[in-house]
């Protein structure tokens, strides 16, 4: 094996270490205030609250755990989770989801008995009680809002890969059928047929796709969301074949958009709007993964690498991932993506992760 091959090898190892201390030491400094509907505050950043960004970091740390067999991967998830039961879970919505789905991974791997009551009654109230748009797919209601009629990719990410993911580990296979349900429905409204790419969001007051943001990260949650899916739970083959030309038509078109730097502006089509990594780091993960599967040619590993290389720049010495943009809402026009702050966070922390620990994957090859 090549000097230069140990090196990243060992580049990677310090850096994903780095990238786990470096989530669990956020803290919420009081820069944005966002209630909550029930009144309480709202924490997006610090490590101990329950939300999505938080789920998508737990869900790096279980793919961590899952792929390299890390002893303290397991103990940081098992010691959260602890403490989160022991102070009450929040009211439920797609984005308090996000959390249950490294939590159905624990569960999966270990059955230890205190996690399934939790997973059992989650799964059943959201299925019974979320609210749902005309077409039956989930509303993107959140903590801090109701989203009537809409539709975000987001919601596939929060919520669906746990519906996946917890139905296999069950043996529900009605958790598995909603689940793909939801990427069909999703992918029929959000997917641009013409490009691949796909928007933000979709109403069905007025029908139309806002500012038909064409939004890097919801994009890296697709193809990231896509491909997990398929290994998370048994697809049946035409769901599987479908949604695996879904993510090869997408990722093909993102190749054409990638940045000489290794990454993707915020608004994939847009050069005007900042750089941005969390999408950069789960589109590298989803092209670094699909070549490793067998979907895709040379290019999607040569264009996986330089955002590999992009996101390694891109963590600062305390183990941050820089230029991440914070929380998107949902955008009337294109110049509101473009003002979404640059702040640090869970997922981007998670992502960076996803896909750091691909590249080693691609090392043991």
């Amino acid at each position: 094996m090549g000097t230069d091959t140990v090196s990243l090898r060992d580049e990677l190892k310090e850096k994903i270490s780095q990238i786990v201390t470096g989530l669990r030491n956020l803290r919420d400094e009081g820069q944005f205030n966002e209630p909550n509907l029930d009144g309480t505050a709202g924490d997006y950043v610090s490590f101990d609250s329950w939300e999505w960004p938080q789920g998508v970091g737990l869900y790096g740390i279980a793919q961590l755990w899952l792929q390299t067999g890390d002893a303290e991967a397991r103990s940081i998830l098992e010691n959260w989770y602890e403490k989160q039961l022991s102070l009450g879970l929040p009211s439920q919505n797609v984005n308090t989801t996000a959390p249950m789905l490294a939590l159905s991974i624990l569960w999966q791997q270990t059955r230890d008995s205190r996690w399934e009551p939790v997973l059992d009654d989650w799964a059943n109230r959201l299925i019974a009680e979320a609210p749902r748009t005309t077409s039956g797919g989930f509303q993107h209601d959140v903590s801090d809002k109701i989203n009537n009629g809409e539709l975000w990719d987001d919601t596939l990410f929060m919520l669906a890969l746990f519906l996946a993911s917890y139905g296999q580990a069950s043996g529900r296979k009605d958790l598995i059928e909603e689940a793909k349900f939801q990427f069909l429905v999703h992918t029929h409204y959000l997917c641009e047929p013409e490009t691949g790419l796909w928007f933000h969001g979709w109403t069905f007051d007025g029908h139309h796709n806002f500012a038909r943001a064409r939004w890097a990260r919801g994009n890296s949650w697709i193809s990231a969301g896509i491909l997990d899916l398929i290994e998370l739970a048994d697809l049946d083959a035409a769901t599987r074949r479908y949604l695996l030309w879904v993510v090869k038509a997408q990722l093909s078109s993102l190749i054409d958009y990638q940045t000489k730097n290794g990454t993707w502006h915020t608004l994939v089509d847009d050069p005007t709007s900042y750089e941005e990594i969390s999408a950069t780091s789960a589109i590298g993960y989803a092209l670094l993964k699909g070549y490793r599967l067998g979907l895709g040619p040379e290019s999607w590993k040569t264009a996986g690498q330089k955002a590999l290389h992009a996101v390694l720049g891109n963590i600062d010495s305390n183990g941050v991932v820089q230029q991440v943009s914070y929380g998107t809402r949902m955008g009337h026009d294109l110049e509101f993506y473009k003002n979404i702050p640059l702040h640090p966070t869970g997922y981007g922390q998670s992502m960076a992760l996803l896909c750091l620990v691909e590249a080693l994957n691609h090392m043991a090859e």
